[in-house]
């Protein structure tokens, strides 16, 4: 920000003020009605962006956010900076030692889950051209594999919340549905990686065996000396640092470091906050840093996140770049494939039909997920704002009839939900 144009500085601040508020207020709202709080935000975003508020009000809008080049690259710098702590945050939550248990469930629930969502999407996109490109013409392999990727990813902080809400989160169906979430979204997001890695090595020389091959040596590195690293420095600050704003300064070097390197390989840096989150779980777990965890986790989804979905929001124009048919194409795809792919594991696995189709729409909330690969993609010039726009409508569409659907199928009282939401903590 220049020093010598205070003016910025001023419609800088402002900006993160207004868009903290209207994402606090919207959040408060959907946890009234037991959702999700980032829907809230995002729903809150789109209401302040050019689809509500700058239609109604274009000089005030302009006015907030006057066009400028340096005003926007610190606003996203800062929204960067927060999608980094919060796909740390998703990292946490995935605790892979889970996956000794129930093998074969979790293996056949996130497998099926992941893979047929992805095929329909592939399929649709030679099926339905018109649908997705509106001209026709050929879609590049690139966008095909990138709808694939879309439409099979799954939101584990927001099925955290659901199963948290639902009382379910520690039972036998809640560790199946949380692993295999973790499981999924893991290998969503490296194929992510993967394919802007693919990207950003056009024109370098770059093949496919290489780019597959430093991904998973960082995926391997970070997951295994990250997690022994992350130990002895725990323990050192346990003993050598304040604590816990020590163990605290230490979580951001991590996430930093490994979001560079990431970056530095041609994988994007949210892969490297989310994968150091994976590996530092268990040293979370067993050093006593639950406190830690929990500063970090508030920190994350009380400042950051409010910033970077409301954001989400400002990035289209959801009333012009609505494409009905393509939304219902989108929708239709995402929950078949979900709830037909995950449910069918569980089905295999053993469960009864009600459990099965259970799990299928428990792993069907796309959320902050699914918000977050849709907008590093319009960024990378994968997709159009039509595409943007039904991704993140089916974001929110497919998580908030998640908690309802399983009440259904499960026989939860909604009064036990309500009260349920009304306590918990997070999103």
């Amino acid at each position: 920000m220049s020093e010598t144009n205070p003016s910025l500085l001023i419609a800088f601040l402002l900006q993160l003020g207004v868009i903290l508020a209207v994402g606090l207020f919207f959040g408060q709202l959907m946890r009234k009605i037991n959702q999700p709080a980032v829907l809230g935000e995002l729903i809150g975003g789109i209401v302040l962006g050019p689809t509500v508020f700058g239609f109604l009000f274009p000089a005030v809008y302009q006015w907030l956010f006057l066009p400028s080049v340096e005003l926007t690259q610190s606003r996203e710098a800062v929204i960067r900076l927060g999608m980094l702590f919060f796909m740390f945050v998703a990292g946490l939550e995935v605790n892979l030692s889970q996956l000794r248990q129930h093998q074969r469930s979790i293996l056949l629930v996130s497998i099926l889950g992941c893979l047929l969502p992805f095929a329909l999407g592939l399929a649709s996109v030679f099926l339905f051209p018109r649908v997705w490109l509106h001209s026709g013409a050929a879609a590049d392999a690139n966008f095909v594999l990138f709808i694939g990727i879309a439409l099979s990813i799954s939101a584990l902080p927001v099925i955290t919340r659901i199963l948290m809400d639902l009382k379910l989160l520690h039972g036998q169906m809640g560790g199946l549905v949380i692993t295999s979430a973790a499981i999924n979204d893991l290998l969503g997001w490296a194929l992510f990686a993967l394919l802007l890695s693919s990207l950003s090595a056009n024109g370098s020389g770059f093949q496919l065996p290489k780019i597959l091959g430093l991904t998973f040596l960082f995926s391997v590195l970070v997951l295994l000396i990250g997690r022994r690293l992350g130990e002895l420095l725990f323990k050192w600050a346990r003993r050598s640092l304040v604590w816990p704003s020590g163990l605290l300064a230490i979580s951001a070097i991590f996430i930093f470091v490994s979001a560079a390197i990431a970056e530095m390989m041609n994988i994007h840096a949210i892969f490297g906050a989310f994968l150091i989150g994976v590996a530092l779980f268990p040293v979370f777990e067993h050093n006593g840093a639950g406190q830690v965890k929990e500063i970090i986790h508030q920190f994350a989804v009380s400042l950051f996140a409010p910033l970077y979905f409301v954001s989400v929001g400002l990035k289209a124009n959801f009333a012009a770049n609505f494409d009905l048919q393509l939304v219902l194409l989108v929708l239709a795809l995402a929950i078949v494939g979900k709830v037909a792919g995950a449910g069918l594991g569980a089905w295999f696995s053993g469960a009864n039909l009600k459990n099965a189709l259970a799990i299928g729409f428990a792993m069907n909330a796309r959320g902050a997920m699914e918000m977050i690969l849709a907008s590093v993609a319009l960024e990378y010039g994968l997709i159009d704002q039509r595409i943007f726009v039904a991704l993140v409508i089916m974001a929110l569409v497919t998580s908030m009839m998640s908690g309802p659907m399983l009440q259904w199928l499960l026989k939860i009282p909604q009064l036990t939900a309500v009260k349920m939401g009304a306590k918990a903590r997070g999103k």
